[in-house]
């Protein structure tokens, strides 16, 4: 049987177009996540991540970080539950593209579509197939050679997540968040086209609401609002809490600091008393 495939849209725009230079350069920026979590006196144990979905040169950093914390569970983890905004497409509720297979040059992973349909069934808004939505959108797409890197050969529900309550996007996450052998991740970035001093400002001021679990976040401080404030309200249910691991923004990156973009990473981690 021939699997149908959700093809590369980004790959030599957002992070490298070959295998082999894809692989050497998410290598080169993990080792770096995991000097830098090395370093910290208490390394986080996620339950889930909040990742950055620019370029890597501008924020692969940041992505690395979020997804090298995982690597102590590789083995463990069997799915990969990633939610990112519409960029380009927009829908209503989350869509999964509606093919067997989400492809990079580096290789392709399953997505388990039939499971993610029926699990989101009985939902007041389950899950949709909608292939125009995930055709050349990057948010999810530049998080899936990290993926594969740190958690190897796992299966992936990539959704994109458009209009949606926040409620109603948690209902989805806790209807796929089946046990400790799936990981939810939220790609989004902060901040648009602010200076860079105000950028700081802002996106400090949307962090601290994050970590407070303070929503929703309104979608001019976050471009994937839609998806992040669903995972906050699963953190309210699920008594987790955001931690902040990193975060820059273009400027710090480019040097151009009168238009930028901001970029955090944080881990979701139960709540301690």
């Amino acid at each position: 049987m021939t699997l149908s495939v959700r093809p590369p849209a980004v790959a030599g725009m957002f992070y490298p177009a070959r295998a082999p230079e894809i692989v050497a350069e998410a290598d080169r920026l993990l080792e770096a996540a995991e000097r830098r979590l090395a370093d910290m006196p208490d390394r986080p144990h996620p339950k889930a991540l909040i990742v950055p979905h620019a370029g890597w040169m501008w924020s692969g950093d940041l992505a690395a970080l979020g997804w090298q914390t995982l690597a102590p569970r590789a083995g463990g983890i069997g799915r990969v539950v990633l939610l990112g905004p519409t960029h380009r497409v927009a829908i209503r509720g989350a869509a999964l593209p509606g093919v067997d297979l989400f492809a990079t040059p580096a290789g392709a992973l399953r997505i388990p579509a039939d499971e993610v349909l029926e699990a989101t069934t009985p939902l007041a808004r389950p899950v949709g197939v909608d292939p125009l939505t995930h055709a050349e959108e990057h948010a999810l797409e530049v998080q899936v050679p990290f993926i594969q890197r740190v958690l190897g050969d796992v299966d992936l529900v990539p959704l994109n997540v458009g209009l949606a309550r926040p409620d109603e996007v948690a209902d989805i996450i806790d209807a796929l968040w089946d046990g400790s052998g799936t990981v939810v991740a939220v790609s989004s970035d902060l901040s648009h086209y602010h200076t860079s001093e105000r950028a700081r400002e802002v996106d400090r001021a949307t962090i601290r609401q994050i970590v407070d679990l303070d929503g929703p976040i309104p979608a001019d401080r976050a471009c994937g609002a839609s998806p992040l404030n669903g995972l906050l309200t699963c953190c309210a249910r699920r008594g987790l809490r955001p931690r902040l691991l990193g975060a820059h923004n273009s400027g710090d990156v480019a040097g151009d600091h009168d238009r930028v973009v901001g970029y955090a990473a944080l881990t979701v981690e139960e709540t301690r008393s």
